[in-house]
């Protein structure tokens, strides 16, 4: 079974379209981070969430 850690991003009301765009791509493409959600409330704030798989290091004798 996967193992996945989350990351939940706030942006503020105000925040573009493009703005938010940019902030997910810098995550995807630095920190390996996939999108799961993005639920954008009716005032204008957005919230994000990431997730990554878990990689667990396994002993080899």
């Amino acid at each position: 079974m996967l193992e996945y850690s989350y990351l939940v991003l706030h942006l503020p009301r105000g925040t573009t379209r493009d703005a938010a765009r940019q902030v997910m791509v810098e995550h995807a493409e630095r920190g390996g981070w996939e999108l799961v959600r993005v639920r954008v409330y009716p005032d204008g704030r957005r919230r994000i969430q990431l997730r990554r798989k878990v990689i667990r290091a396994t002993r080899t004798l």
